[in-house]
């Protein structure tokens, strides 16, 4: 692609963007593309349309501890206190309602109701699963009420969790997605995608971007794609992320004096331990495992999705030298 042309006026598209595009549509079942550089510029968007679909009187919720992103809309719709404190006030009009509580769910969204905005697995807050319940009450709750389901898979998407979306586990089809990170391979690449209702909502002008689907960004694209839904990548963190799980909760077993809990799914993974996380991100890349910590107790663990058996149990034996080291 370099050897055409690295970018490219948005008043022209061309037939890389076009052949991402129709490949994110076809796997996702949604109707309508618009690219961007990065999750939170995606947000930025859907916010937007959003506001002109359904005006500013109706309220848009997101779920407490959620993440999705740092600009000041999406920001907003972020229920991690520590992340927006600094920056108060921030957009009205959207309010939380606590993870997985079905009560409050029912309690809140009503016929005033523009969006839910939701991550079906937390990542930053600590790999929080949003039940099946909750989704089913939801979609329940949207079917009487007609508003929008907005399912951010920044983190989750393109066979993180071994399918090709979260929201696949759901057994349902979002009205917004929202994709990033993975897309690109390493490049700056995001977008969101609508389903049928919001594909005609924007006139020309009214939202743009100048390097969002970026010609070079989108050829990356385009090969990311290719590995993950044909070559084979989905079934093999599938396969391999029930062995993980399997021996992590072997592991916490053993250990259930200094493991809390292993959660998530497919390679989307998190071990809250009852000590400070950073510990064992520390003692980890020591020997040569990198992770992190998020919410101060819980490992983040994302293997790419080339991880083979033999990396699994690399990290596994050394996280299992680990826990004898502190326990």
């Amino acid at each position: 692609q370099l050897d055409k042309f690295s970018h490219l006026s948005n008043s022209y598209i061309s037939d890389i963007q076009v052949e991402l595009a129709n490949m994110l549509l076809k796997y996702s079942g949604l109707n309508k593309i618009f690219l961007t550089n990065s999750g939170t510029e995606a947000v930025e968007g859907v916010l937007k349309l959003l506001r002109k679909y359904y005006g500013s009187d109706k309220k848009i919720y997101a779920l407490s501890d959620s993440f999705h992103g740092r600009t000041y809309g999406a920001l907003s719709l972020t229920g991690r206190e520590k992340y927006k404190k600094p920056f108060l006030p921030l957009l009205d009009g959207i309010q939380f309602i606590t993870f997985n509580k079905i009560n409050e769910l029912e309690k809140y969204v009503d016929e005033n109701t523009a969006a839910v905005f939701l991550e079906l697995i937390q990542g930053e807050s600590g790999i929080n699963v949003v039940s099946t319940e909750f989704v089913d009450t939801l979609l329940m709750l949207k079917t009487k009420y007609n508003f929008a389901i907005v399912i951010d898979e920044i983190q989750s998407g393109i066979g993180r969790t071994g399918k090709g979306f979260a929201f696949e586990h759901y057994d349902f089809v979002p009205d917004i997605l929202l994709v990033a990170k993975a897309i690109g391979g390493g490049l700056p690449l995001g977008a969101f995608l609508t389903n049928e209702k919001f594909s005609n909502v924007f006139n020309p002008g009214e939202h743009g971007t100048t390097f969002g689907g970026n010609p070079v960004a989108c050829a990356a694209g385009k090969i990311v794609l290719q590995e993950v839904f044909k070559n084979g990548l989905i079934e093999n963190v599938k396969i391999n992320g029930e062995y993980f799980f399997k021996e992590l909760n072997e592991l916490k077993k053993k250990f259930d004096s200094t493991v809390q809990d292993v959660r998530g799914l497919g390679y989307f993974i998190g071990i809250e331990v009852k000590e400070d996380g950073n510990l064992f991100v520390e003692k980890l890349r020591e020997r040569k495992v990198l992770i992190n910590c998020t919410n101060n107790n819980v490992l983040r663990i994302l293997p790419p999705l080339i991880s083979q058996k033999e990396h699994i149990d690399f990290f596994l034996f050394n996280y299992y030298e680990i826990l004898k080291e502190i326990k």
